[in-house]
């Protein structure tokens, strides 16, 4: 048996005892109660031919995408700089590790003040996306400052004995040496992100996963409720995935992937 096809087995074996338990909880339920994993395919198909699951499962996607983005195209470049730079590490991590702790959703209030006015986009896509762009920034600035400072300065010093300096020590250099570390911030903060972005649009967003799980269950449609769910846990797992994926190409070509 090959690697892949007993991991794939492994891994429908750990869903199927999940939604075993699950089905065995809701035995002899009322309709009230959390429902069935029957009933909540049935939502599934549902809500999916009503347009409404796709609309929404579109606004979430899309949001993350620009606010992960966003966040990787500024904080990647801003956290090298922190790891190269002693003076400038110096001035801005203590600020970087003070914000970082404060969650994502108590800037919502801020967010929807300073910038969800809608001039570009709608007010909604524009405080989720500043959400998403803050829950993303700060590990990645993280993962790219530590994935810069610790790389060994003896090749660093070697490079420079070589004639490699500037852009090009940045580019044949820090670059490589840094990326493994800098994709499984990447992960972690993309990974983060569909989770605030999920929890955003449940409290002040309109549209969206978190809004459908949000009106199902104001209107006690508790199957509707586990439809979306499965949604989000389903769109998480692709996105980790693809992550994970990119990680082990990147190392592979590296030769730094043992297995």
């Amino acid at each position: 048996m090959t690697g892949k096809l007993q991991t794939l087995l492994l891994g429908c074996v750990g869903f199927g005892l999940f939604v075993g338990l699950w089905w065995i909880a809701t035995l002899g339920h009322s309709v009230s109660d959390p429902p069935s994993p029957p009933l909540t395919f049935t939502a599934l198909l549902e809500i999916a031919a009503s347009g409404e699951l796709w609309s929404n499962t579109i606004a979430s996607v899309f949001r993350v995408a620009w606010g992960f983005v966003l966040a990787a195209a500024v904080g990647i470049p801003f956290g090298i700089a922190l790891g190269w730079y002693d003076p400038l590490r110096r001035a801005f991590n203590p600020l970087v590790q003070c914000l970082r702790p404060i969650s994502p959703i108590a800037w919502m209030p801020v967010t929807v003040l300073v910038i969800g006015n809608g001039y570009v986009l709608n007010g909604d896509d524009e405080s989720a996306i500043a959400l998403i762009f803050l829950s993303s920034f700060f590990p990645i600035v993280t993962a790219s400052n530590s994935a810069v400072n610790s790389i060994d300065r003896k090749f660093l010093r070697s490079s420079q004995n070589f004639g490699v300096g500037g852009l090009d020590m940045l580019r044949r250099v820090i670059l490589p040496a840094a990326m493994p570390q800098i994709l499984t911030g990447l992960r972690l903060a993309l990974g983060i992100s569909w989770v605030v972005v999920v929890a955003a649009e449940m409290i002040g967003v309109q549209h969206g996963l978190g809004f459908q799980v949000n009106i199902a269950r104001q209107q006690l449609r508790y199957d509707h409720v586990g439809a979306a769910m499965v949604v989000i846990a389903v769109i998480g797992l692709l996105l980790d995935s693809f992550m994970a994926r990119l990680e082990r190409a990147t190392l592979a070509r590296r030769g730094m992937l043992s297995r």
